[in-house]
């Protein structure tokens, strides 16, 4: 919602342009006085705070520029939502002008004209104010400025606007509580990020920012606010009750084989998005897969995600959740792509079909332990180049067999062990793409539709598409019988 409004100087194309380590700590800061995201955020929130150049509430801004008399015909709306500039007439009057000075300002109005969600809640006096002196700002194209200052009148930008509630969990460098917004009333999740005086805003911050504004998809997290401040910057996100690793506790590690059909689906749809636009994840695991009531499953936690714009050879290999790791990266690797994902799919894809961690390993080795012990110990035959990898020949595995995925996936389809076999490939440009796999036989069962949808179209929107009801565990069924005491 205001992520649009982000300086779009910050990108992530590669790690050495966007940030360069500062100390042992591993937080990282960004170069340059022009690109400097302490620099971005604080030009940003104060704009939202008290716009730079303008001085003045959005009252004198209107008056202001309605004293200035700017008139333009045939006002062409752009795809952001902002007018291109139009011509202007002298001494004649804009027939735009003559109706919107006799038409009364609605709140749709407002909202369409600056993007705001239909559910939100405008200020007391906030219309009135508008109808006032409010035909200025339709008769003119909408600057940057002058949107961030009206979404700051509204309440954006501002940490007043959110009412914390409880704490979901805590990280090295953030703190994620569930909120509630004055604006609209919803729920929201409000993930704050300390901020080091010394050391700036931490990559993880960074990369979420620069990368979330501009993925818009119903199975990716929505980004709805930025609030910075000299101690912290808040990301306000969309709430959604659980992660995947939450409902695999719920209901007794046993999900229902239809539900975990479409928790896939779901999870390739929105990979599917982020690989077109090169976007990596590099974090793929259950605890940042979130799930609401309706069933819908979104991505989230891009903070190892990062844009990859050209090939390059520069890339960290400690990247991904060791048990989600795949087997090139362990050994080694820093030349990959958007096969990186592939490979925790197919883990996640067998942790909901079994109910348990398909590779649970505590070390590097152990970790490839597990994966050669079940798809056989790699050979040239089977990995060309594997025999002169260093750390391979290091570790010195025994030679196991490949064993079938099917005897350890007894409630799966054929088509559905195919294609957890098309994810789990040692070598990365031989696992299936997303953009393929929402299209594999196994999901035939969901129909043509679904493979149809608008990006940001919810799956569930079609009348076909339901989730199947999940058996409550032991302990959950317990804890709501006491609850209901």
């Amino acid at each position: 919602m205001l992520s649009d409004t982000i300086n779009q100087e910050v990108t992530s194309h590669s790690d050495s342009e966007v940030v360069s380590l500062r100390g042992s700590s591993g937080s990282l800061k960004v170069r340059g006085s022009s690109s400097s995201v302490q620099s971005l955020l604080q030009s940003y929130s104060s704009s939202l705070r008290k716009p730079r150049g303008l001085g003045r509430s959005l009252s004198s801004y209107l008056n202001h520029t309605a004293r200035l008399e700017i008139v333009h015909e045939d006002v062409k709306m752009s795809s952001d939502g902002e007018s291109d500039p139009a011509s202007s007439s002298d001494g004649v009057q804009s027939p735009v002008r003559v109706r919107l000075r006799n038409k009364k300002i609605s709140t749709e109005d407002i909202n369409k004209r600056l993007s705001l969600p239909a559910d939100i809640r405008l200020p007391d006096g906030y219309l009135e104010k508008f109808n006032l002196i409010g035909p200025a700002l339709f008769e003119q194209p909408i600057s940057r400025r002058l949107r961030r200052v009206s979404l700051s009148e509204i309440g954006f930008g501002k940490l007043e606007t959110y009412i914390k509630l409880d704490k979901l969990g805590e990280g090295t460098y953030a703190t994620v509580y569930k909120g509630r917004s004055k604006l609209t009333d919803n729920l929201v999740a409000l993930k704050e990020i300390r901020l080091e005086h010394e050391e700036g805003a931490p990559c993880t911050a960074i990369r979420e920012v620069s990368l979330l504004k501009d993925l818009k998809h119903a199975n990716i997290v929505t980004l709805h606010d930025i609030i910075h401040t000299q101690k912290s910057l808040t990301l306000v996100f969309e709430y959604l009750d659980k992660d995947l690793k939450q409902y695999l506790d719920d209901c007794g590690n046993t999900i229902h084989v239809h539900n975990v059909k479409l928790f896939l689906f779901q999870l390739l749809r929105g990979l599917s998005y982020c690989h077109r636009r090169k976007v990596l994840h590099r974090d793929l695991k259950p605890q940042n897969l979130l799930i609401n009531e309706r069933g819908e499953l979104k991505l989230a936690d891009f903070g190892l995600a990062r844009a990859k714009s050209i090939p390059t050879k520069t890339y960290s290999n400690e990247v991904v959740t060791l048990w989600y790791r795949p087997p090139d990266i362990l050994l080694g690797s820093t030349d990959y792509s958007t096969h990186i994902d592939m490979w925790g799919v197919g883990c996640i894809f067998y942790e909901m079909v079994t109910g348990r961690p398909l590779f649970p390993g505590s070390t590097v080795e152990e970790e490839l332990h597990f994966i050669f012990k079940l798809l056989g110990t790699p050979t040239e035959q089977s990995w060309p180049g594997i025999s002169s990898n260093e750390e391979f020949v290091t570790y010195n595995f025994p030679q196991y067999s490949a064993e079938r995925l099917s005897n350890h996936t007894p409630r799966l389809s054929s088509e559905g062990v195919e294609l957890l076999s098309k994810f789990l490939q040692f070598e990365g440009k031989k696992r299936i793409s997303a953009d393929v796999s929402v299209h594999h036989p196994y999901f035939s069962n969901l129909g043509n539709r679904v493979m149809s949808l608008p990006d940001t179209t919810s799956i569930f929107s079609l009348t076909e598409i339901q989730l199947e009801k999940e058996t409550m565990s032991v302990f959950k069924m317990n804890a709501f019988c006491k609850s209901q005491v």
